[in-house]
C-alpha cells in the first residue's frame, strides 16, 4: 500500500477556468435539512442555482449535477434510481464497504464535516467532466478497502509494470482524487498532456474510465490476466 492520503484537496487550488454559464445543481434531502443555506454563494464561480428535491425524488430537465445528502447512502441511491446525471452523495457514513460501493456505482463520496462548500463546489465542477471527487476520508477509506481486497502482490507488481513511471506517477495522483487538472498543475505538466496519459493508461489497464482505472490501480477490482 502506498502511503495515507494527505488531505489533498484542501490544498490544492481551485480550477482555473470556470464554466461558461454557471452550473443548475439539484439537492436531494434523504434526511433532514441542508445545513448550509449560504451556499452556493451569490459569487460563486461554477454554481448558479439549487433546485431543493422533496421525496420520491425526480430529477429535473436540465439538472447538471445531483447531490444527495442521506444517512444510507446505497439506500438512498436505489431510491433515487438510475440517472444520466451525475451524482455526490454527501453523508456521515464512512465505513469502507459503503464508501467502496458508492465509487463504484460511479458517484462522487463527500464525508459530512470533511469538507466545505468551496470543496462542493469543486466537486460540483469536476462531476460534470467526469471526474469522481472524495473528501479525504472517503478516499482514505477507498484506499482502505483496496488493502482489504487487493489480490496477490505478484499479479498487482505486473499490472503496474504495464504502466511508464510518469504513468504510474499519474495514477497516484489520480488514485488521491485528483483531476487531471490538479494533476498536470502538481506535475506542472498541461492538462492536454495529462489526459492523453490518462487515455494511455485506461487502455493498458483495460479500464472503461477513472474509477474503474483507480479500483485496478489500488487492487479492488480483478486484475487483468497476462
Amino acid at each position: 500500500m502506498r502511503p495515507p492520503v494527505q488531505d489533498p484537496h484542501l490544498q490544492d487550488p481551485p480550477l482555473r477556468h470556470p464554466p461558461a454559464q454557471r452550473l443548475s445543481v439539484a439537492l436531494a434531502c434523504a434526511q433532514g435539512e441542508w445545513p448550509y443555506d449560504d451556499w452556493p454563494a451569490p459569487d460563486d464561480p461554477y454554481v448558479g442555482r439549487v433546485l431543493h428535491l422533496t421525496p420520491p425524488f425526480r430529477v429535473p430537465e436540465g439538472t447538471d449535477v445531483v447531490v444527495l445528502r442521506c444517512d444510507e447512502p446505497l439506500d438512498a441511491l436505489a431510491d433515487l434510481g438510475v440517472t444520466t446525471v451525475p451524482v455526490i452523495v454527501v453523508s456521515p457514513r464512512r465505513d469502507t464497504e459503503t464508501v467502496v460501493e458508492v465509487f463504484r456505482g460511479g458517484a462522487g463520496y463527500l464525508v459530512e464535516g470533511d469538507y466545505c462548500t468551496c470543496m462542493l463546489s469543486s466537486a460540483v465542477m469536476a462531476a460534470t467532466i467526469g471526474h469522481t471527487y472524495l473528501s479525504p476520508a472517503a478516499c482514505a477509506a477507498l484506499r482502505e478497502g483496496a488493502r482489504r481486497m487487493s489480490t496477490a502482490d505478484a499479479a498487482m507488481e505486473r499490472l503496474r509494470k504495464l504502466l511508464s513511471p510518469r504513468e504510474r506517477q499519474i495514477m497516484e495522483l489520480l488514485s488521491t482524487g485528483l483531476g487531471a487538472q490538479e494533476i498536470g498543475l502538481r506535475l506542472r505538466l498541461s492538462e492536454k498532456t495529462i489526459r492523453n496519459n490518462l487515455s494511455n493508461i485506461y487502455a493498458k489497464l483495460e479500464a472503461r474510465g477513472s474509477t474503474d482505472a483507480v479500483l485496478r490501480w489500488l487492487g479492488a477490482a480483478p486484475v487483468l490476466r497476462t
